[in-house]
């Protein structure tokens, strides 16, 4: 689905216009709303790894001051000794929790347009290596041009190896990338207002910035604020309103279950409360296309991609009842959702134990064929932190053949941008949901299980990226 925005949609027009093989260099000021360094450094200070010395202008850099050539290499200086491997899932980590809620939405949509147009994208950034690494591979980027660090068996040194990428005009950058592309020089370039050489290095430049500016005669795409991690006065009442709600289904949901002795109508009356009541105080529109789907093709299995904590608040929504889901064995244990989960007869698994999980499966499936619940899952089986579809698991996908039951696609849009994974306040907003027409599975082998997979993954895809 398209960002609402005539402007960000000619410039896709443009990305499909240009012919196949084209380079375009998306540099991390265009994709960003925040400095991965400082937030590298934040993260080392919130672990005591800092040095006393270091301390003071890290301090500083977290405040929003000096991300600078002395920033990346005292950033670079605290990796000394540590094991490479270590460094990278740190950095990964870091991606998922905190980065990638600062990626502009638009700039994810753009650089999907050029993938599909068969485009060569490359990312430059001035943030060591293994900093920008787990945003290019969410990119599927096909190069980083960036700060590299020195490796010496799997270890790194704390030095930097060659120039810092940081300068005021992004010449350093331009040098660098001019480098990799053995002097070609790439069709579109994307960077922030700052960045005037690396611009001036394609034939395409793109200014990216949240702020009203004019930049010569450079075209600007003017991007949405991305805000902070800091949760506002409205934030917390949008979310108090929420989980009022989400209290105030379960009582009632309790009282009535009790009065007709069932269970199933308590569940099911929470979920309509604090779908419809807890989202509306929090200030949540959905907009759903294909609702229809939702009650067609019942009982089946529902499969939707997981970008929030959000996503089980919109499932009661959309679903309003008869359904139960899975969930890793890890959200019994959180705090009110945990006892809705466990009354509502969710199935807990456990990651990598694949014997429980079935074990834990057959109660849901049963319910599907002898009492027609239908079945909520995210194939994915974890959050993901960009808009980026992880791989899919195949357990949904044998449930599916398993009950003899068809399976409907929920992708959703835009929740990562009311509530971004690591947080935990609500901010208004429209998430926007596709309901994908039902898929037979009648058909379906355990042989083919990989196709079937695939292509329903593909459909995600699509929808997702807005594909024409």
């Amino acid at each position: 689905m398209p960002l609402p925005s005539a402007e960000l949609d000619a410039r896709r027009a443009s990305v499909r216009a240009a012919p196949s093989g084209s380079v375009a260099v998306v540099d991390e000021t265009a994709l960003l709303d925040a400095s991965a360094v400082a937030a590298h450094a934040g993260e080392a200070l919130r672990s005591g790894r800092t040095s006393w010395r270091a301390l003071p202008a890290d301090i500083a850099l977290v405040a929003g001051a000096g991300d600078d050539e002395a920033a990346v290499r005292r950033l670079v200086a605290g990796w000394a000794g540590q094991d490479e491997d270590t460094v990278a899932r740190r950095a990964r980590v870091l991606h998922r929790d905190e980065l990638g809620a600062a990626l502009r939405p638009e700039m994810w949509s753009l650089v999907a347009e050029h993938r599909r147009a068969g485009h060569r994208v490359v990312v430059t950034g001035h943030a060591p290596r293994p900093v920008l690494a787990p945003l290019a591979e969410d990119l599927a980027a096909d190069e980083l041009v960036t700060t590299e660090v020195d490796v010496r068996d799997g270890t790194l040194s704390g030095e930097v190896a060659g120039p810092v990428l940081v300068d005021d005009d992004g010449s350093a950058k331009a040098a660098a990338l001019a480098a990799a592309l053995d002097g070609r020089r790439p069709t579109f370039v994307y960077a922030g207002p700052c960045s005037s050489a690396l611009l001036d290095a394609g034939e395409r430049p793109l200014v990216v910035t949240p702020r009203e500016t004019t930049c010569g005669d450079r075209p600007v795409l003017t991007v949405a604020e991305r805000g902070g991690a800091l949760a506002t006065p409205g934030d917390v009442l949008r979310t108090a309103g929420f989980y009022g709600a989400l209290l105030g289904g379960a009582s009632a949901g309790a009282a009535v279950g009790l009065a007709r002795r069932s269970r199933r109508h308590m569940v099911d009356l929470a979920s309509s409360v604090t779908g419809d009541l807890g989202l509306a105080l929090a200030g949540i529109d959905v907009d759903v296309r294909g609702a229809e789907h939702l009650w067609s093709a019942r009982p089946c299995v529902f499969v939707f991609n997981h970008q929030s904590k959000l996503d089980v608040a919109l499932l009661m929504k959309l679903l309003r009842g008869g359904f139960t889901g899975v969930a890793k064995a890890e959200a019994a244990s959180i705090p009110l959702w945990g006892q809705m989960f466990s009354l509502a007869g969710v199935a807990f698994v456990e990651r990598g134990n694949a014997r429980q999980s079935k074990e834990a499966l057959e109660p849901a499936v049963r319910k599907m064929r002898d009492e027609g619940w239908s079945l909520a899952i995210a194939p994915e089986g974890t959050r993901s932190p960009t808009p980026r579809l992880g791989p899919f698991k195949k357990g949904a996908f044998h449930i599916a053949m398993q009950a003899g039951v068809p399976m409907v696609p929920i992708v959703i849009h835009d929740a990562g941008e009311v509530m971004w994974r690591g947080h935990q306040t609500l901010r208004g907003g429209t998430v926007h949901v596709d309901v994908l027409p039902p898929v037979d599975t009648s058909s379906w082998t355990v042989a083919t299980m990989t196709e079937h997979v695939e292509d329903v993954r593909n459909r995600f895809v699509a929808t997702l990226e807005g594909a024409p």
